[in-house]
C-alpha cells in the first residue's frame, strides 16, 4: 500500500513540474508570439483578398519538409498542405494546397479563400464523410531567422467536395503545439504528444485529446496505466478494432544550463479502448513486438497500409559528440503487423535474389557431380544442421567434410558467394530508389506507398527535396520515379558571420587565395561521361574520385558508408545532368 501511494505521489510530482514548466514557457513565449501574430496577420490579409477558388496546373511544388500528405478518400489524388523550407539564412513557411493526380501524374495548385495561416509540423487526417474532409490541427510558424516560434492550437476542416476552408472554433482542446500526432479512430480524432518551444525553454507533452466528429467537441482523455514519456515526432496509427498504436518519438532534456541532449525513443505502446459502444474508457499498455525492429531514428515517415499494417520509411539518427552532430539518414522500409505485433523489413523482391539461387543451385549440382566422380570424396561425411532465424524461418545447412587437406565445400561456396554478393551490391547501388532522408511526407493509396520531399544534410548544408517516388506494397518489386528533381540546383546562403570570417581570412593571405581559386576551378572539372557508357560503367570508372569529393564536403571524420552513399548520389546527379 505504501509503495503504491509513493508511486502515485511521484506521478503527481511529475505532472506538477510539467504544469509549472508549461506556465513558465507560456509567459516567456507570449511576447514572442505577439510579435509573430503581427506577421501572421499580414499573411491572413493577403489571403483574404482571394475571393474565388482556382486550380492551376504546375510542374511540382517547391521543396519542403514537415508538410502533410494525405490520400483523397474518394478520388485518385494526394493532398499536400503546408510545410517549410530553409535556404541557409531564412525560413519560409507555407499554407499552399496542392493536389497530385495519380492517373495523370500531374500536380496542380488549389487556391481557396481564407485558408489556415502558414505552418509546418502540423497534423492532417482525412475522413470520407460529406464527400471527403481534411482536418488540420496545430503546427508552428517561425520567424524568418528561425529564432522565434508561434505554436498554433486552431482546428480547421477542408471540405473537399465544396472546396472551402472552415475554422472550427471550439474550446477545451489541446494547447498550442507542433510535432504532435493525430489519427482517426471511429468517429473521433485523437491527438497525442507534441512540444512547445520558446527562445529559452521547451516542454514536451504526452497528453491525449479527443475531438468528436459528430458533436464537434473536445475532450481530454485520461487513460489508466503507464503512459509513454512526453515526446514529439512519434508514429501513431489506429487499428481496425478502434485502438491506437504509438511508436518511437523524440524529446530534449536539459543536461546543464545551456546544454541540451536529444533522446530518441524506440518503445511501443497500445492505447486501448475498453469502453462499450458509446463509452470511452482508455488504457495504456506497453507493446513488446517481435521480428526485425527498425533501428533508432527520428524524422521517419509513417503511413497506414492495407491488412492492418503500418509502413515506416526513412528518418535520421543523430550522433551527438560535444557540439558536433553527425546524422545518418535512412531510406529503408519497415513494416509493422498490428495483428501479429511483429516488425519485419520491407525488402524488395529483386531479380538479384533469383540469380543467387540459380548460382547456388548450379554450384550444389557441380559439387555433387564432383563428389560422385572423385574417389576422395566417397568417404566424406555430410553434416546437416537446421538453423532457426529471428523471423521463424527454418534453414537447412549441409556441410560435406573431406580430407584434412581439403577445405569444406561450404567454405568454398561462402567465399564465392561473398564475391558475388559484392558484385550484386555494386549492381544494386545503381537501382532506382529515394535517397536517404528525414521529415518526408508519406501516403498510401490502393496499396501504393508515395514518398514526397523531406531533407538530408551534407556537412553544414541542408538539402530540401521535392521529388516524388512510389512503390507497390503488394509486389515490392521496385521503386518508381514520378517526379525527379536535382537538389543541388537549390540556392544555399551561408550565414553572414561565416561569410565575414572568410573575408577576413582571405585578406590575410594573398598567395594562398590564388592557389585556392585554382584548386576550386580544377574541382569543378568532374570526370567526363564517355558515351555510350552506362551509369554503372561511369561509376565503376570514377567512384574513387567522387568519394574524394564527398570526403572534402563532409569532412574526413564522416562515416565510410555514408560517404559512399553521398559519393554515388553526386556521381548520379552529374551523370544525369550531362
Amino acid at each position: 500500500m505504501g509503495k503504491k501511494n509513493k508511486k502515485d505521489k511521484k506521478g503527481k510530482g511529475v505532472e506538477k513540474n510539467a504544469a509549472k514548466m508549461e506556465k513558465r514557457i507560456s509567459k516567456r513565449s507570449k511576447r514572442e508570439e505577439e510579435d509573430l501574430e503581427t506577421l501572421i496577420d499580414e499573411f491572413r490579409q493577403l489571403d483574404a483578398k482571394r475571393t474565388q477558388v482556382a486550380e492551376v496546373a504546375c510542374s511540382f511544388p517547391l521543396p519542403r519538409l514537415n508538410a502533410s500528405l494525405s490520400s483523397h478518400p474518394e478520388k485518385d489524388e494526394l493532398i499536400l498542405f503546408g510545410g517549410e523550407y530553409f535556404n541557409g539564412q531564412k525560413t519560409f513557411l507555407y499554407n499552399e494546397l496542392y493536389l497530385y493526380n495519380i492517373k495523370k501524374n500531374a500536380w496542380s495548385k488549389l487556391e481557396i479563400p481564407n485558408p489556415p495561416a502558414p505552418r509546418s509540423a502540423h497534423q492532417a487526417v482525412v475522413v470520407p464523410q460529406a464527400g471527403g474532409q481534411l482536418w488540420v490541427f496545430g503546427g508552428e510558424f517561425a520567424s524568418p531567422n528561425g529564432e522565434q516560434f508561434y505554436h498554433y492550437k486552431d482546428l480547421w476542416v477542408l471540405h473537399l467536395a465544396s472546396r472551402t476552408w472552415e475554422q472550427i472554433k471550439v474550446t477545451g482542446g489541446p494547447s498550442g503545439r507542433s510535432g504532435h500526432r493525430m489519427a482517426v479512430c471511429k468517429r473521433q480524432i485523437l491527438v497525442f504528444g507534441g512540444f512547445h518551444e520558446s527562445t529559452r525553454d521547451f516542454v514536451y507533452y504526452n497528453d491525449v485529446y479527443s475531438f468528436n466528429l459528430d458533436k464537434f467537441t473536445w475532450t481530454k482523455v485520461c487513460p489508466s496505466g503507464t503512459a509513454p514519456c512526453p515526446r514529439s515526432g512519434c508514429q501513431m496509427a489506429s487499428t481496425l478494432d478502434g485502438n491506437i498504436v504509438i511508436y518511437g518519438g523524440y524529446s530534449k532534456q536539459r543536461v546543464k544550463k545551456d546544454v541540451e541532449k536529444g533522446i530518441v525513443y524506440t518503445d511501443m505502446f497500445l492505447l486501448k479502448n475498453e469502453g462499450k459502444e458509446d463509452e470511452d474508457k482508455w488504457t495504456w499498455a506497453r507493446l513488446n513486438p517481435t521480428g526485425v525492429k527498425p533501428s533508432a531514428r527520428s524524422g521517419a515517415s509513417l503511413a497506414v497500409a492495407p491488412n492492418n499494417r503500418i509502413v515506416l520509411f526513412g528518418g535520421v539518427h543523430d550522433e551527438e559528440e560535444e557540439e558536433n552532430i553527425q546524422g545518418e539518414f535512412f531510406n529503408d522500409i519497415s513494416i509493422y503487423d498490428m495483428i501479429k505485433n511483429r516488425w519485419f523489413a520491407g525488402k524488395l523482391k529483386e531479380c538479384k535474389g533469383e540469380k543467387k539461387k540459380r548460382r547456388r543451385g548450379t554450384k550444389e549440382t557441380e559439387t555433387v557431380d564432383e563428389a560422385n566422380e572423385s574417389p576422395e570424396t566417397r568417404s566424406s561425411t555430410e553434416i546437416v544442421k537446421e538453423v532457426v532465424t529471428e523471423d521463424g524461418t527454418v534453414m537447412t545447412v549441409k556441410q560435406v567434410l573431406n580430407s584434412p587437406d581439403t577445405k569444406p565445400i561450404t567454405e568454398i561456396e561462402e567465399e564465392e558467394e561473398e564475391e558475388e554478393d559484392d558484385e550484386d551490391d555494386s549492381e544494386a547501388s545503381t537501382s532506382i530508389e529515394p535517397c536517404p532522408r528525414s521529415s518526408a511526407m508519406a501516403a498510401i493509396k490502393y496499396g501504393v506507398l508515395y514518398i514526397y520531399g523531406g531533407m538530408f544534410e551534407v556537412g553544414d548544408r541542408q538539402f530540401t527535396l521535392n521529388d516524388l517516388y512510389c512503390i507497390d506494397l503488394h509486389k515490392m518489386e521496385k521503386w518508381k520515379v514520378l517526379v525527379e528533381t536535382d537538389p543541388k540546383t537549390q540556392e544555399w546562403l551561408d550565414e553572414e558571420e561565416s561569410e565575414g570570417e572568410e573575408e577576413c581570412e582571405g585578406a590575410a593571405g594573398g598567395e594562398d587565395d590564388e592557389e585556392d581559386d585554382d584548386s576550386s576551378e580544377e574541382g569543378d572539372e568532374h570526370p567526363a561521361v564517355q558515351p555510350p557508357e552506362s551509369y554503372s560503367e561511369y561509376l565503376s570508372r570514377t567512384e574513387s574520385y567522387w568519394i574524394k569529393v564527398a570526403k572534402e564536403n563532409m569532412g574526413q571524420n564522416a562515416k565510410e558508408k555514408k560517404t559512399l552513399k553521398v559519393a554515388q548520389a553526386m556521381a548520379k546527379t552529374f551523370y544525369d545532368s550531362v
